[in-house]
């Protein structure tokens, strides 16, 4: 008979087989109602064993897939069985069995049908950056792509005879520009010329039926801009018989007004032609009285003094709104020259006023029959003023056929001329340009079609040939003592020196001054004079100024960007920018008063250390680095002045001291 011991171990064994028997079961009902996958074998799944069951299932994984095995969760260690612990091998059992029944997805990789079946797409990348030149070309007029390139070097000679040899010049204005020293025409002139003038005879003053095509022009500075426009009209209209404000040049400062008259005047002689200026120099009831033949009576074809009128865009729009009778219909010519500055400021949005004041009105004006008792008179006794064949829709129209009144296109023919031709679309498109002509005065080595009109517009400014440029980069302090080494070390005299400001420009100038007294003290030596020519000096001591310089008693000038612009004086030789030009335009400008008409000449900027990195950047933007060659001074080349500047320094200081107490 058993013991009490053994009759309770097989009480428990009994217990422990009904248990697993129990959990055997479930599990057979799971495996039962578990969805099948392609490749693993049930019957492997139902032997006995969650160890066994689980090495029996990766081994298929892999055979399906062939993927790399992942690593194989860690199963907790067993311990050793005591009493009391079969509850818990029975959980830690079922666990192990809820392990191995999860779904095989979450087990194993895809099967290969499963991995080809998804689409397969590109990763994102950016697109290429546009090229300079495609971004060049954005909004860019069609018409400059097909400009006519001119070379620099292209000059024609003015012949003597009877034949113009293509010049398209009369014989009267040929012998004109010999008198005055001109035996050749430069490059923009020879390409001017023929397109402005008429192969025979005189220039039509009005063309309703066939408008004149615009003109844009790019050329260098010095190339003969002015008498590319001056010459054609004066041509044009030398041919006039009744006086009509017929050519207007607007220009941005009155200096240069001033010299344009000048050039006109001198070729117009034997014309009888008639110029005025408007640019604010005279009172306003002057300049009227000057241009206008009456004020009195209304008249609609307007009533000039002046065939050629010469204006900076702030008087003009002065005499558009207010001076009677001051009328732009009959204009056959609007000159628009240092275009990229002109353009670049409002002026009381002067462009759009005068662009209005050319423009033919087509709607007529609404008036009653009992505003005109003189209707029924001849045409030249009810207008005697003439109105232009493009503003005759103004005329009461049951007066006249129809035909006479139909709609014309106005003559104005606009010439625009810049040494920079702007890359601005929006301000090209604002002078409603009619089918307009390009020509673009470059030299280039390149034969790729577009390319040299490509250079232009993303400005890879032409320079003359017969110009040598030079920087010097130093300390700021010793800028000063540089340029007074460039003027008595290296002869940079008839020089214009530009600085940034009015204020710059009399502080250089009273050092220098200070320095030519030091340095001919008790030697003998006569002096430099040096000049300043700024905005604040009044009109007629800056024209003084300038004829003393033109005639070489002022050996050097010192001034702003006031006179940077356009300005001819024949005898400079030297450009010296002591400050330098905030951007590639100004330093254009500036070294272009130089080496004019095929003159030599040097242009010179001092840069300061902290300012050397920009204005290498600036050149090299505009391909323009290479051409401008660094000279290095040392403390032995400045040396021998030394002692002089320091004197002038000193009394400089003194000077502003006394001034500000």
């Amino acid at each position: 008979m058993p013991s009490l011991e053994t009759a309770s171990a097989l009480q428990s064994s009994k217990e422990k087989t009904k248990a697993k028997q129990r959990y055997l079961k479930r599990k057979k009902e799971r495996r039962k109602h578990r969805p099948k996958l392609p490749g693993v074998n049930d019957d492997k799944l139902q032997e006995n064993g969650t160890e066994h069951d689980a090495m029996d299932v990766e081994p298929v994984a892999k055979e399906v897939s062939n993927p790399p095995s992942p690593e194989k969760p860690k199963r907790p260690k067993k311990r050793p069985r005591h009493e009391g612990q079969e509850e818990t091998e029975d959980v830690e059992m079922e666990l192990d069995v809820l392990q191995a029944d999860a779904p095989l997805p979450t087990r194993m990789s895809p099967t290969p049908d499963l991995v080809n079946a998804l689409p397969s797409f590109p990763l994102p990348a950016l697109p290429d950056a546009p090229s300079k030149s495609l971004l060049a070309l954005q909004g860019l007029d069609q018409a400059l792509l097909g400009a006519e390139l001119v070379s620099p070097s292209t000059v024609l000679p003015i012949p003597t005879g009877k034949d113009d040899e293509g010049t398209r010049l009369s014989e009267k204005m040929r012998k004109r520009l010999r008198d005055i020293g001109v035996v050749e025409l430069f490059a923009v002139q020879t390409a001017l010329l023929p397109f402005l003038l008429p192969s025979q005879g005189a220039s039509e003053l009005y063309l309703p039926f066939n408008p004149p095509r615009d003109v844009c022009v790019s050329a260098p500075t010095g190339s003969g801009k002015t008498l590319a426009y001056v010459l054609p009209i004066i041509e044009t209209l030398s041919s006039r018989t009744i006086t009509r404000l017929r050519a207007l040049i607007v220009l941005p400062t009155r200096d240069l007004v001033t010299q344009v008259r000048e050039t006109i005047e001198v070729l117009s002689r034997g014309t009888k032609l008639k110029v005025g200026t408007a640019t604010g120099q005279s009172s306003f009831a002057q300049e009227q009285s000057q241009l206008i033949q009456d004020q009195s009576t209304i008249l609609l074809g307007g009533s000039s003094k002046v065939d050629i009128l010469i204006c900076t865009p702030g008087r003009l729009i002065d005499h558009i709104v207010g001076t009677p009778n001051f009328s732009l219909q009959h204009l056959r010519f609007l000159v628009i020259d240092e275009a990229d500055r002109l353009l670049a400021q409002s002026f009381q949005d002067w462009l759009a006023h005068v662009l209005a004041a050319t423009r033919p009105h087509y709607k007529p004006a609404q008036k009653e029959d009992n505003e005109y008792p003189n209707a029924s008179q001849p045409l030249n006794t009810l207008l005697p003023d003439g109105l232009a064949p493009s503003f005759l829709h103004q005329l009461p129209q049951p007066h006249f056929p129809s035909f006479f009144l139909e709609h014309k296109a106005s003559s104005c023919q606009k010439l625009l001329f810049s040494a920079t031709l702007t890359r601005d679309p929006g301000k090209i498109s604002a002078l409603e340009l009619r089918n307009p002509k390009y020509f673009i005065v470059q030299g280039s080595e390149k034969d790729t079609v577009g390319g040299e009109v490509l250079d232009v517009v993303m400005e890879k400014f032409s320079m003359p040939s017969t110009l040598k440029e030079h920087m010097i980069i130093s300390d700021p302090t010793q800028k000063p003592l540089i340029f007074f080494h460039l003027v008595h070390t290296l002869n940079v005299t008839n020089a214009l020196v530009f600085t940034k400001s009015a204020e710059s420009t009399t502080r250089l100038v009273q050092l220098f001054d200070f320095f030519e007294k030091e340095r001919t003290h008790g030697n003998g030596l006569s002096p430099l004079s040096v000049r300043a020519y700024s905005s604040d000096l009044p009109v007629n001591e800056r024209k003084a100024i300038l004829e003393n310089f033109k005639s070489q008693k002022i050996h050097i000038l010192v001034c702003s960007d006031l006179i940077s612009r356009g300005i001819d004086i024949s005898h400079v030789s030297h450009v010296v920018s002591y400050d330098v030009p905030v951007d590639m335009r100004k330093y254009v400008h500036r070294v272009g008063r130089t080496a004019r008409a095929g003159r030599e000449g040097d242009a010179w900027t001092l840069v300061e250390q902290q300012e050397a990195r920009f204005f290498k950047q600036m050149l090299k933007e505009a391909d323009h680095l290479e051409k401008v060659k660094r000279l290095r001074l040392g403390e032995k080349d400045l040396a021998p002045l030394l002692p002089h500047y320091e004197a002038a320094l000193n009394k400089l200081k003194d000077l502003y001291t006394r001034q500000q107490n």
